[in-house]
């Protein structure tokens, strides 16, 4: 190799390894407004470890087969505070959790399947849940989670992003990263991000088997202006489970204000108040 064919593969390198840093690192801790804060400041909070890191952990209500909320990349629990409380006055015990890099949790980065070890731990302390509810990033961990073992009667996704794939192509648009450095990317993603996991660009997409999700109930709630996830990301994950899946548009909520709306934390509550075969909530 050349001095100028070895200057060009270092200045490729660089990019690459700016590229997958950007991808795997939440830039900074989300603000949490004083509402959503005073909110947080109700729960019971909790603590538990994940592979050396720590992850904060929040709870209302000590009830049997909790609702566990899920927030979405460079967010944090207290984003979903709102819904949290109206889940809680209305019945049902709830948690939530700060992923890794997120919120009071330690740590720089997460990723889907430490999403999915999060979940499982919270499932060894609590038992089965009555439904998971995640937003955007966590819709998508939401349902990578049920098919990999978890148990709940129903299953909430709003603002879902429904592929991985999907997460890299808008992150390669906003950058303008060229064909050849999205190759790479993937390519780090697989070999760097996601060793010994086959088949991730399959595997962790919402549609992916849905025959391997053992639930009747699903509610996906999404914004038909969408910016960040398109909607067309819900109708896709709507057609897959079929009959299973109930499919609510909203519109001029975005993807940021959906998931706090009166409208969203009505459906929900809604939604979850009318399972069968889930016991009455004593408000």
């Amino acid at each position: 190799m050349n001095p100028t064919d070895e200057a060009a593969a270092s200045r490729f390198n660089a990019k690459a390894a700016e590229a997958f840093a950007l991808f795997t690192r939440p830039t900074g801790r989300a603000k949490v407004g004083a509402g959503d804060r005073a909110l947080i400041e109700r729960a019971e909070k909790g603590q538990l470890t994940l592979d050396g890191t720590d992850v904060a952990t929040y709870r209302w209500g000590d009830g049997d087969r909790p609702v566990v909320l899920v927030h979405g990349w460079g967010s944090c629990a207290a984003r979903l505070a709102n819904l949290a409380t109206a889940l809680h006055e209305s019945g049902h015990s709830v948690l939530a959790f700060d992923l890794p890099g997120h919120g009071e949790s330690g740590g720089e980065l997460t990723t889907i399947v430490e999403c999915r070890d999060i979940i499982r731990e919270l499932q060894g302390q609590y038992g089965s849940f009555s439904a998971l509810v995640g937003y955007s990033f966590g819709s998508l961990c939401s349902f990578f989670a049920l098919r990999e073992g978890v148990k709940a009667e129903a299953l909430v996704g709003i603002a879902g992003v429904s592929r991985f794939d999907h997460l890299v192509s808008s992150f390669r648009d906003t950058l303008g990263l060229s064909a050849e450095l999205e190759v790479e990317l993937r390519r780090r993603l697989e070999n760097d991000l996601f060793p010994g996991e086959p088949d991730i660009w399959e595997r962790f997409a919402s549609p992916y088997a849905p025959e391997q999700i053992d639930l009747e109930q699903i509610l996906l709630i999404h914004d038909e202006g969408d910016e960040i996830a398109d909607v067309h990301q819900a109708r896709e994950t709507a057609e897959a489970y079929g009959d299973r899946a109930e499919l609510v548009i909203t519109q001029g909520l975005g993807h940021h204000r959906i998931v706090a709306a009166k409208e969203t934390v009505s459906q929900v509550v809604a939604f979850l108040q009318g399972l069968g075969g889930l016991a009455a909530p004593t408000p």
